[in-house]
């Protein structure tokens, strides 16, 4: 069923719009926890911690994918808040094939260069073969990679969300299966992990990719491109928050392990890599809200609707509160038997992740603010805000406490630096809306009047 964007959704209408875009994301966590679960019990430690230091430098490679996707869908739901479909579809279709291209060309420039990033990273020995082995077999589905994030996107944009949910189960049952077969049964360690990736993405970018060329039910359609200039570029800025939020966490991540191996040594990159594994299945409940919510933001800024847009943001909040305080408690519940399930097979390592992972999941409460702010302006059309919020939040904030903490409070100032950068990043986020809010609407300043969003025509 296509859903109609016009209409008022209060909290029970705005969980149920984005469930899909949620349980997408989950999912996609999900199976990459059982890839990283696989990688730690079969291929071992080595192996997972080599997974951990070049996995940033391809997840900069896919960035791409992030900014056409985000830039993407805020154009395509203002256009067609405006009633111009037609245009809309012409969007579509120029930036799904700028980002096949685009991430075609990547993907042999990454294949070129994985060996001395590899080393840059701090890589030797039997790491950095891995490393390499693993990050040139993921080029191969590079590109795939890259429309799988942007058609996520995109489903929730055409108003069926739940084709986004169903390509992603397929996506990750096909790595789940072939994780069991090629690195559990088969014993091919790193290889094996590689190419269960590279099979599931590739269902995860071309299957939609078929579906949207195809008459389908929902608002877009692949056909003749826009040869929009001007409009792409726009795609870019509005997008560049998401890809910066990417390439952030990469460099933030790259920090950390320099910072671990330096304090804690391999088992610090090995604990470390648990920590984002079990962390992804956790926001990624945030990233799918944020990621399903912003072409309803979008489409009632194009309609000018700003009644609709403080009920959103309004809403979107509280619900993302409330997430953030439900994902504290569980985590702590969890801390134990997931650090277990990971690293039982090395009780030291098992301790550092267990500790790691309790004291990194105090950021949750904030988390869910911090990164809608940047989601919000995104769908506002400012992509320099949305931007500056992204880097602000990671190459800022979280960089800076992770160089800095550790030389005051030792290696447990490593794992906080995310509660002080996402506090902060929250802190900003509330600010901006104060004072950029009148502009574009969040904010009612004649507060005597009050109306029923419902009653808005769209």
């Amino acid at each position: 069923m296509t859903i109609d964007m016009s209409q008022h959704l209060g909290p029970r209408a705005l969980l149920r719009f984005t469930a899909p875009a949620i349980a997408t994301m989950i999912f996609t966590s999900i199976y990459g926890v059982v890839d990283g679960l696989f990688v730690a019990n079969y291929a071992g430690k080595t192996a997972l911690a080599a997974i951990t230091l070049i996995m940033p430098f391809i997840m900069i490679l896919g960035t791409l994918g992030f900014m056409m996707g985000s830039g993407g869908s805020e154009l395509i739901s203002n256009t067609r808040g405006r009633g111009e479909g037609a245009l809309a579809n012409r969007y579509f279709s120029m930036v799904v094939y700028v980002t096949l291209g685009g991430g075609i060309l990547l993907a042999i420039l990454g294949a070129m260069i994985m060996q001395p990033v590899a080393q840059l990273l701090g890589a030797s020995g039997q790491m950095l073969e891995l490393c390499v082995l693993y990050g040139r077999i993921l080029m191969v589905s590079l590109p795939a990679f890259m429309l799988q994030y942007a058609f996520q996107t995109f489903a929730s944009t055409a108003g069926r969300p739940r084709v986004g949910l169903y390509v992603t189960v397929a996506a990750g049952v096909t790595n789940m299966a072939l994780d069991l077969l090629f690195v559990g049964v088969l014993g091919w360690g790193v290889a094996g992990a590689a190419w269960a990736t590279v099979a599931s993405e590739l269902i995860g970018g071309m299957v939609p990719l078929v579906w949207f060329a195809r008459p389908n039910s929902s608002f877009l359609r692949l056909g003749r491109p826009a040869g929009d200039l001007a409009a792409l570029g726009r795609v870019c800025v509005n997008g560049s928050s998401e890809m910066m939020a990417v390439v952030a966490i990469s460099v933030v991540s790259i920090v950390y392990n320099l910072q671990l191996l330096k304090f804690l040594g391999q088992d610090g990159v090995a604990a470390y890599g648990v920590v984002m594994y079990v962390s992804m299945v956790f926001t990624a409940i945030f990233e799918g809200f944020c990621m399903g919510a912003a072409p309803l933001m979008s489409y009632q800024h194009g309609a000018a609707n700003n009644v609709e847009k403080r009920s959103l943001m309004r809403t979107s909040l509280a619900i993302l509160g409330v997430a953030g305080m439900a994902m504290l408690l569980t985590s702590q519940l969890l801390a134990h038997p997931l650090a277990l399930v990971f690293a039982g097979h090395d009780r030291g390592l098992m301790e550092l992740t267990e500790t790691a992972l309790r004291i990194f999941a105090i950021a949750f409460l904030p988390m869910g603010v911090s990164m809608y702010g940047s989601s919000l302006f995104t769908a506002l059309g400012n992509g320099l805000v949305s931007a500056a919020l992204a880097a602000g939040r990671t190459l800022g904030l979280e960089v800076g406490a992770v160089l800095l903490l550790p030389a005051l409070i030792g290696p447990t100032g490593i794992w906080s630096a995310i509660i002080v950068a996402e506090t902060a990043a929250a802190l900003a986020v509330g600010l901006l809306i104060m004072w950029l809010g009148p502009r574009y609407g969040l904010r009612d300043l004649q507060r005597g009047r009050r109306h029923d969003p419902r009653t808005v025509p769209a």
